[in-house]
């Protein structure tokens, strides 16, 4: 009876008691949805930060003075329009703006485009050192002390940036980085007084002067290149928030360098 015992005791009571361990021999259990963050779609939002712009006026006045002066001798012999005048202005201010973009998502790769729309408060005024010096030659013998003074300026910029951005999806977050082309408006306005006196054992030919230069323009229009990196964060499948630097440089304007160093942060909705 000894067997029938042990029968009843493995098959009666086992089960129970050790169910758990043989739970593998039932298959899978079902689980609930996989949840993931799906950054594929058009997103629109707005930004706000800081934006350190310099602008390098060294060379601004050089135009505009060699133009008042072109049917000098002097100027053809000596080239007093060489003479620096200005330097190169910095500020910090706030800036604000909007983006507008699509992304397009492949596995863990992110690829897409963005329209971004920056205004910022900065106001350049370039530092000016007016600077006087002689024996400037007409080539007829005749020997000058040319005089120059300046100011340069540089207010209400804005600009759009057409980016290209590539980004790692890590769940929640995506980092990325772009590359784009720039388009900006701003005021530029550079103003230089030259004057002209003769020095001593010049000849009777020779005449002082003095000229107004000015050169720049209002609302004008300024081409570049950007490049940068941020993170997105999704709050929610609709909702992200945005931190980003961005550099922007501009061609020259009137000889005026622009370039801006920018961070940001802002937040938009995904469609």
């Amino acid at each position: 009876m000894r067997w029938v015992v042990c029968a009843l005791v493995l098959f009666g009571f086992a089960p129970s008691a050790f169910a758990q361990d043989f739970d593998i021999l039932r298959g899978a259990e079902s689980v609930g949805p996989a949840t993931f963050t799906n950054w594929t779609g058009f997103y629109i939002g707005g930004q706000w930060g800081y934006s350190d712009a310099s602008g390098d006026f060294s060379k601004s006045t050089q135009a505009p003075i060699a133009y008042v002066l072109r049917n000098s001798l002097l100027e053809q012999y000596s080239h007093p329009s060489d003479l620096p005048t200005l330097g190169t202005a910095d500020q910090t201010a706030s800036s604000y703006g909007g983006f507008v973009g699509y992304n397009s998502q492949w596995q863990d790769l992110m690829l897409g485009f963005e329209a971004n729309f920056v205004h910022t408060n900065a106001s350049l005024n370039a530092p000016s050192s007016p600077i006087a010096r002689s024996d400037f030659s007409d080539g007829n013998g005749n020997s000058y002390t040319v005089a120059i003074s300046a100011t340069g300026t540089m207010t209400d910029l804005n600009y759009v940036a057409l980016r290209g951005r590539a980004g790692l999806i890590l769940g929640s977050l995506l980092p990325y980085g772009f590359l784009g082309a720039v388009v900006g408006v701003a005021n530029i306005d550079v103003n230089a007084n030259v004057e002209g006196t003769c020095d001593p054992g010049s000849s009777t030919s020779c005449a002082p002067f003095s000229f107004t230069a000015s050169g720049g323009r209002n609302s004008a229009v300024l081409y570049g290149g950007t490049v940068g990196a941020g993170l997105d964060y999704a709050l929610t499948q609709n909702v992200f928030l945005r931190g980003e630097c961005e550099y922007t440089r501009f061609a020259p304007f009137a000889d005026v360098m622009i370039a801006i160093s920018s961070v940001r942060i802002g937040g938009g909705f995904k469609f």
